[in-house]
């Protein structure tokens, strides 16, 4: 016997920019949104019947439509009216979820001061959120970042590793800890909020990397998740993923010169992939 087995379906990479003309100092928010729905959809799967189906062009523009009144100003609160919207809509759909990427935009300088209609994209971090509502149960929101490049210079080393015939990496007390860091966290209930959790966890997190006197990722990882559940009492658990971006010593003898720790080659393959959760035990 054949069965259909779990499903979903929805609308991804929804992109929409708003910009907040209130006041002299204009304000950007560009967000990638992607929303899914559960349900009974079995008689469309196997039969076509699509009586139960809310097309996903309808859902993206369910995005726009809440955008454009919406006043949301955090990525969360965003998605939990996103997801509220299409429950209460949709009485077929028995689980609604939101995932959102912000690009962020930062207004530049210009003449010495900032400039209130202008910006600029730094880096190639960006902000994230799921959130997840089943009919009856409480709502899930979480909250986190990608592709946040940090480097630190000292207090980075590791040694004391298993050593067998295939080992050639030599130990180290003076290397660069680089990585492009990403990480997510959940909340154990509603948080009057989000933006200022997200700056106290953030703030922790990048603290600990520069003060941690690291002998090894693994050991940095643990204090950056430890001191953000200190930092912030809303949430639960973090889970934080730093592959390693291996800057490899140059050897310079052949040129007659010394390398004092100074000239690097940057690589990010291959590269160490470690990755943990930090949770609250009580």
């Amino acid at each position: 016997m054949i069965a259909l087995g779990e499903n979903r379906y929805g609308k991804s990479r929804v992109r929409v920019m708003k910009v907040n003309r209130d006041g002299p100092g204009h304000a950007v928010r560009e967000w990638s949104v992607e929303v899914w729905l559960k349900g009974d959809f079995t008689e469309c799967f196997e039969n076509g019947n699509n009586s139960r189906i809310l097309p996903t062009d309808t859902m993206k523009n369910t995005v726009y439509f809440l955008a454009r009144r919406s006043a949301a100003t955090a990525p969360e609160e965003f998605a939990i009216e996103l997801v509220t919207y299409l429950l209460e809509n949709n009485p077929q759909v028995s689980e609604a979820g939101a995932g959102i990427v912000a690009v962020p935009w930062m207004h530049l300088t210009a003449g010495g001061q900032e400039h209130g209609a202008a910006f600029v994209q730094m880096g190639q971090a960006y902000d994230t959120t799921r959130v997840n509502w089943q009919r009856g149960t409480q709502l899930e929101v979480s909250s986190g970042f990608s592709h946040l490049a940090i480097l630190k210079t000292a207090k980075s080393a590791f040694a004391g590793y298993i050593r067998d015939k295939l080992t050639t990496l030599k130990e180290t007390h003076d290397r660069l800890l680089g990585t492009l860091a990403s990480g997510d966290w959940k909340y154990a209930g509603g948080v009057p909020d989000y933006q200022t959790a997200r700056l106290r966890v953030f703030d922790a997190l990048l603290n600990a990397f520069a003060l941690h006197d690291s002998r090894s990722v693994q050991q940095t990882l643990y204090a950056m998740g430890k001191a953000a559940l200190e930092a912030e009492p809303a949430i639960v658990e973090i889970h934080l993923s730093m592959p390693n971006k291996h800057c490899n010593l140059v050897d310079l003898s052949a040129f007659g010169q010394d390398n004092p720790n100074q000239i690097f080659v940057p690589t990010d393959e291959p590269h160490g992939s470690i990755e943990a959760t930090v949770r609250r035990t009580g």
